[in-house]
């Protein structure tokens, strides 16, 4: 399926995590030239909007469970009116964030236009804390159970609707906590760790990753973090766990997608640009990006 229309969602939040630099993700990736690689591959029509995200809190943390309640739903509802809007209009959102919980962001858009999207989360961490299981109150390790409407905090937009866990696929995982190892078992969630990945080989897990989530549904989201790679090659990124993914791997994973002719949305998160090292981290988050819509080596 060749892209035609693309719209990039520039998410300059950092509230979700408990490091400062997330919230300049979005300028680090622009300036690694991901419009003149869009517009390399053919790409008809490139629209840039910004969110106004606020970047620094009213007031002290909610007194719930997730810090920064106010604001992360803030960013959440205007992203999921810019979502909503490209979707509506043919364009294929492409979100640069920020930390991961501008994903609540995004899904909340395409839930709220095309109703429970197919997801498959690429990922060091699986994101699936509630209020009640997380360790540290941080919106960028809940956005999925917020998605399958298990916490407190709701997606955006009136739909209420939520995505479905039989659709959903985590892939290299390889730092969960007891809360998220719980949900994972109990509800059935595909989760294809790092060890699945040493054992089966990537080509294998995205072919069933897509068998899983791009099967029945009338859309298919990916979200990358950029430390679902290793840090040795991926350095700027606010939560480095060793053993992820190669330069290779992550880049068959996003050709393998776009072979795929499913996906239609897209995030690319957690690049920070103050951990990184001479913006390596923002140039490959670029290429990976241009690999999933289509660039190849030939």
């Amino acid at each position: 399926m060749r892209i035609k229309k693309v719209g990039l969602v520039c998410v300059p939040f950092g509230l979700g995590g408990a490091r400062e630099g997330a919230e300049l993700g979005p300028r680090s990736v622009m300036n690694a030239g991901i419009l003149k690689q869009l517009e390399s591959l053919g790409i008809e029509e490139i629209t840039v909007r910004d969110v106004l995200c606020p970047q620094r809190p009213t007031g002290l943390p909610s007194g719930g469970r997730m810090r920064y309640e106010i604001e992360v739903r803030r960013m959440s509802d205007l992203m999921c009116e810019q979502v909503a809007d490209l979707t509506a209009n043919g364009y294929m959102p492409i979100v640069l964030g920020g930390d991961h919980s501008v994903a609540i962001g995004s899904l909340s858009g395409i839930t709220e236009r095309d109703g429970s999207p197919g997801v498959i989360w690429i990922d060091a961490h699986s994101d699936l804390n509630t209020e009640a299981t997380s360790p540290s109150g941080n919106a960028h390790g809940m956005p999925l159970a917020v998605a399958l409407g298990k916490a407190q905090f709701k997606l955006s937009g009136a739909s209420g609707k939520s995505i479905r866990k039989e659709k959903l696929v985590l892939i290299a995982a390889r730092d969960l906590d007891p809360g998220e190892k719980e949900l994972i078992r109990a509800d059935g969630i595909a989760c294809f760790t790092m060890h699945d990945i040493d054992r089966l080989g990537m080509k294998t897990v995205m072919d069933r990753a897509l068998e899983i989530a791009g099967e029945g549904t009338a859309s298919l989201h990916v979200s990358l973090d950029m430390d679902s790679l290793d840090p040795s090659e991926a350095p700027g990124v606010g939560t480095p766990v060793p053993g992820g993914l190669s330069y290779r791997e992550a880049h068959l994973a996003m050709e393998l997608l776009a072979e795929s002719g499913k996906v239609t949305s897209l995030d690319i998160v957690e690049v920070n640009p103050t951990l990184d090292s001479g913006g390596r981290t923002a140039r490959l988050a670029v290429e990976l990006c241009a690999s999933l819509l289509g660039k190849t080596i030939l």
